[in-house]
């Protein structure tokens, strides 16, 4: 049986992987998740990419958006609004709150975090194994200037709030540093035939998970193929504000220079979009396979292509 290991981030990771599964129904996928993007509201502790990961994977996620729960209804953010109490700008619905409040019991119950995260999956069976980088608190900030003032504001709040509307000044995932990774990361990483980047965020969703001690020189050593898919096509990001976090630090928003990015001591194998084909002899001069292939993830029969072209390079590169 095929062992996948996968770093993902939230709404592209998780789309990527339902088109991995597809491609691979026989494959045994772990999947390490970003926690740099949880944040702590109302009590309780979120984690939007491990959950938008097994909502997506589990049938419940909200499809329109890529994230939050299907049929969602929000009584208690009116109640709380009616109360004053905020933030307001981070839509919990009522359905996705019962979520946070397991995790929040089981958390304040002595759980690690990945303890809890196998046990909130045992509901929604996502067929993959998920594993959040670390059961340590990290999270991801980002500097910014408002009216002339230099802050440091959570990712949620830049991303969310803001919209990444201004510009971030420096990406700096707090605690990560001191972070060790949760049980059964770098034993999966260590056991696996092949190692993919999926089309997520690489600053804040996979760079993050690489941040984490141990992860990166894990990936390195293991000795397997590591593939990437650009999240950049045609030099804008598929989805979201990629392009503003890179430039944060100092990459442009390219196909190629984030292949450079990761560099070829990390990546064997990239993925670009064919409106990039140009890209692929800039990549491959920096000592990284590519190939150009379509990478819009339109539904589950298109990210399985892209899946698959992902595991025939792996492939073509182990030789």
């Amino acid at each position: 049986m095929q062992r996948i290991v996968v770093l993902a981030g939230g709404i592209g990771g998780a789309r990527f992987l339902r088109g991995l599964k597809a491609a691979a129904p026989q494959a045994d996928i772990t999947v390490i998740g970003n926690t740099g993007d949880d944040i702590h509201l109302f009590g309780l502790k979120v984690c939007p990419d491990l959950d938008t990961v097994m909502y997506t994977l589990g049938g419940g996620i909200n499809e329109e958006q890529g994230w939050g729960r299907t049929d969602e209804t929000f009584k208690v953010k009116e109640e709380l609004a009616a109360y004053g109490v905020g933030p307001e700008w981070f839509g919990l619905g009522d359905r996705d709150f019962a979520t946070h409040i397991v995790r929040s019991q089981m958390l304040a119950a002595g759980y690690p975090l990945s303890a809890v995260t196998e046990a909130l999956c045992d509901r929604w069976q996502p067929g993959v194994r998920l594993i959040p980088m670390s059961d340590d608190r990290v999270e991801t900030h980002v500097a910014v200037e408002i009216d002339g003032e230099q802050k440091a504001i959570h990712f949620q709040e830049y991303w969310v709030r803001l919209r990444a509307s201004v510009d971030a000044l420096a990406v700096v995932p707090v605690g990560a540093e001191q972070a060790k990774p949760a049980p059964g990361v770098l034993e999966a990483i260590a056991e696996a035939d092949v190692v993919l980047f999926p089309p997520s965020n690489p600053v804040v969703s996979v760079g993050t998970i690489l941040a984490v001690p141990g992860i990166r020189e894990a990936i390195a050593e293991a000795g397997v193929p590591v593939v990437g898919l650009s999240p950049i096509v045609g030099d804008a990001p598929v989805r979201g504000m990629a392009d503003k976090v890179l430039a944060a630090v100092g990459v442009e928003s390219s196909a190629a220079a984030v292949a450079e990015h990761y560099g070829s001591g990390l990546l064997d194998g990239w993925l670009v979009d064919t409106v990039d084909k140009g890209a692929v002899e800039r990549v491959e001069a920096a000592g990284i396979r590519c190939r150009a292939v379509p990478l819009m993830m339109t539904d589950v029969a298109a990210t399985a292509e892209m899946a698959r072209a992902a595991l025939e390079m792996a492939e073509e590169v182990r030789g």
